[in-house]
Parts: structure tokens; sequence; C-alpha cells
């Protein structure tokens, strides 16, 4: 099954070494482990996890170069898509964010097997104080649209883009965030549908073209409350 998945991530143009094909091994394992003791992921056979994690992480890198990008990943879970990311790029200057402090003890053990430095962060990502600094702030499955864009916009530097992994249900959402992204700065960029084994995904690319005012993000729950 790894051959199938590394034959694909060829045709997005990243040819993978033998060291990061072990990575993405020690990955599947370590995730299965802790996954016993945790829930990180209802997906435990080997061809979902390296499809429709692995794999769908990596798409990110139809749209942008991620050569020494400084990335966040909110609320990244069990790493995604975050650590395929940086295994795949290892210049990747990559911090990730996350609420429970579960899930970053075990991206801290994760990122000791693997031989890689990430910046880990428990926390809200309301609370991070790094505003308007990230050339790339991402999030997977973590919110609506026009909640994200209020959590992930202020931490972009001008010039950078927010990146969201979303399923094919995207145009209500992107309707609905019109409103946000015009107040923090953001303009829709791209709208990029693909498959991934046989699921509809799709990436929404936001480019911050200006800074939003200071008082954004509020806390969530006053985002949830009242979503601008």
């Amino acid at each position: 099954m790894g051959g199938c998945f590394f034959e694909v991530v060829e045709t997005l143009g990243v040819s993978l070494t033998d060291k990061q094909k072990r990575q993405f091994e020690t990955y599947f394992e370590v995730l299965l482990e802790w996954n016993e003791r945790m829930n990180l992921t209802s997906l435990t056979t080997k061809e979902d996890v390296y499809m429709k994690h692995f794999l769908d992480s990596l798409h990110m890198i139809s749209l942008i170069d991620l050569k020494d990008q400084l990335v966040l990943d909110v609320g990244s879970g069990a790493g995604f898509p975050g650590m395929p990311l940086k295994i795949a790029f290892p210049d990747l200057k990559l911090t990730i964010v996350d609420a429970l402090k579960k899930r970053i003890v075990f991206l801290e053990t994760l990122c000791e097997k693997l031989g890689l430095k990430v910046e880990l962060m428990h926390g809200r990502i309301e609370e991070h104080g790094l505003k308007n600094h990230y050339d790339i702030v991402t999030a997977r499955a973590v919110a609506p649209l026009r909640i994200l864009s209020e959590l992930c916009l202020p931490f972009i530097a001008v010039g950078g883009c927010f990146i969201a992994y979303k399923s094919t249900r995207t145009a209500c959402e992107l309707q609905a965030s019109e409103n946000a992204l015009k107040k923090l700065g953001g303009k829709l960029d791209t709208v990029l549908s693909y498959e991934v084994a046989s699921h509809e995904r799709t990436l929404i690319k936001v480019v911050k073209t200006a800074r939003g005012s200071e008082k954004y993000p509020r806390p969530l729950h006053k985002i949830k409350k009242d979503p601008l």
C-alpha cells in the first residue's frame, strides 16, 4: 500500500528519500500505538491513514511553495496536516497549537521518534501572541470557515496566506465568510477540489492583503455567539 502512496506523492512533485519513507512508516506505527490509549483517529488501517491523512495533508503543495516557510498549524490533533508536511519538507519552520495537552504529549513523542524539530504549543489559538507573523496558517477539519477565519487570519503576515482543508460542501461556508474575510484583511484566492481515496476534498486559499484590527481574534465563545 505504501508504494501507491509514494507514487501519488510523486505526482504532486515531491520525491521522498528512503529516510522520509521510513519516517512515514514510524508515524503510522506511533499513531496506532497511541490511538489505543487516546482517541487520535477513527482511521486505523494502513491504507486509510496513508491516503486519508498523510496524502490529504500533503495536497497543500498543490497551492503553495513550502520551501523555508514559517507555518502555523491550528488544532492539529494527531498532527495533520503539519507533520506530514514537515516530513516532506524538513526545512519547514512548523509550529503546532492544540488545546488538548494529551495531544501535545503525543506530538512530542512523535517528533522525538521522527527526529524532527517542531515548536509545540499547548493552548487555544486565540491566546497565541504572535500576530501578523506567519507565512502560512492552516487548519484541517477544525471549524466552519467563518469562525476559522477569525481564529487564523490575525496570525498571518501581510502577503501570507491561510489554507483551510474542507470537504466538498464549501459554497455556503465561502458565502458566509465574506464579511469575516473583509474585516480581517483576507481575500479569497483559490478553491481547489481534489479526490483522496474516492473522497472529494477541497482546499481554500485566502491571501492576507491587509492587517486587521488588533481586537481579533476574540475569545472563542464570543466568536461562536456572534461570528463576523
